[in-house]
């Protein structure tokens, strides 16, 4: 019988997994994340497989720990919190949970927008101190106006279908231009410097890769309209932090509604809350800048929960559960390299 670690495992999730697992593995539910901070005990040293969630930071030294480790289930997309490397060159696959949350991230990309453009979240945290000031809540109206989506995957493509619903023209850009996003949702695919300097809004649905890393940074920030307003729901690293606090701080762009931030694993995770002396000063400084962009009054931020819905979960959960007994056959499904 194949013994599994669920690791970050939240109160939700436990009903679920234990169902899933009962006389079919020998397993174990740990609510702490998985890192060099987390004692690996003798009987866990030979679990075959581990589940865990981004909370969790898998490096070399900790994978070493387990001696008969043949697969990482993720609970979720993204993989970069795994040293991925590692597993390819110790025969460890890594297999994650792809399209749980394609509507739910776009819905609530869309949210930020609105909270930002209507400064709901800015309104009612005023309310809240007695604060009252027409001149300070004036919004704006999205409707005819311009979004630039730049990721048409799809979670971008379900924010342009969103977009087209209210109103909204489109342009994209992406390295694959779909049709079907032309004819129903009247999608414009452009280059990425004629989208920035012609969108109203933009929103942000890129995987991170080597090539993309800081694709918004001063040079963009200089070409965009000075009403401009950034969504990001995709990666904090999409953005150069510096010259993005610059321009917002400045007023040279209108405003922001962040899901994630460029590092932002230092503002939560417990490594870095136990000792700040792991940081870099690289870490260090994005984190004093994080802090004061969570401040200024055109932004928005909220801690990487666009994922977050009991319908996404469920599908994270299911497909988890499906990688790890499909594994177990002898099927590879959902390996992420």
């Amino acid at each position: 019988m194949k013994k599994i670690l669920f690791f970050d495992v939240a109160e939700y999730e436990v009903e679920f997994l234990k169902r899933a697992c009962e006389g079919k593995f020998e397993y174990q539910l740990t609510v702490e994340p998985l890192n060099s901070l987390f004692k690996v005990s003798k009987e866990q040293e030979d679990a075959q497989v581990i589940s865990c969630f981004t909370t969790s930071r898998i490096s070399q030294d900790v994978l070493e720990k387990f001696k008969n480790l043949e697969l990482i289930a993720l609970r979720s997309v993204g993989f970069n919190h795994i040293d991925i490397d590692y597993c390819k060159k110790n025969n460890i696959f890594v297999e994650n949970t792809p399209n749980y949350g394609n509507m739910t991230v776009a819905e609530f990309a869309l949210a930020l927008l609105l909270d930002v453009t209507r400064k709901v979240t800015y309104s009612a945290n005023n309310l809240k101190n007695s604060i009252v000031d027409a001149k300070c809540t004036i919004g704006i109206e999205i409707f005819g106006k311009t979004i630039g989506i730049v990721g048409l995957g799809a979670i971008g493509s379900e924010m342009a279908r969103l977009a087209h619903g209210i109103g909204l023209k489109i342009l994209g850009y992406d390295l694959v231009e779909k049709e079907d996003l032309k004819e129903k949702y009247h999608v414009q695919y452009t280059d990425f410097e004629t989208l920035i300097k012609n969108s109203d809004f933009i929103s942000l649905h890129s995987p991170l890769t080597r090539d993309n890393f800081h694709m918004f940074n001063k040079d963009v920030f200089d070409m965009m309209r000075p009403n401009s307003i950034i969504v990001n729901t995709a990666r904090g690293e999409l953005i150069d932090t510096q010259a993005f606090y610059n321009s917002l701080s400045e007023k040279k762009i209108a405003g922001a509604g962040l899901d994630v931030l460029e590092s932002e694993d230092t503002l939560t995770d417990v490594e870095y809350l136990v000792d700040v002396g792991r940081m870099s000063p690289q870490a260090l400084q994005k984190t004093v800048l994080n802090n004061r962009l969570m401040k200024l009054d055109n932004v928005i931020v909220t801690p990487h929960i666009a994922y977050d819905t009991n319908e996404a979960i469920n599908r994270i959960l299911n497909t988890a559960i499906s990688n790890i007994n499909a594994f177990i056959e002898g099927k590879i499904q959902n390996n992420v390299y």
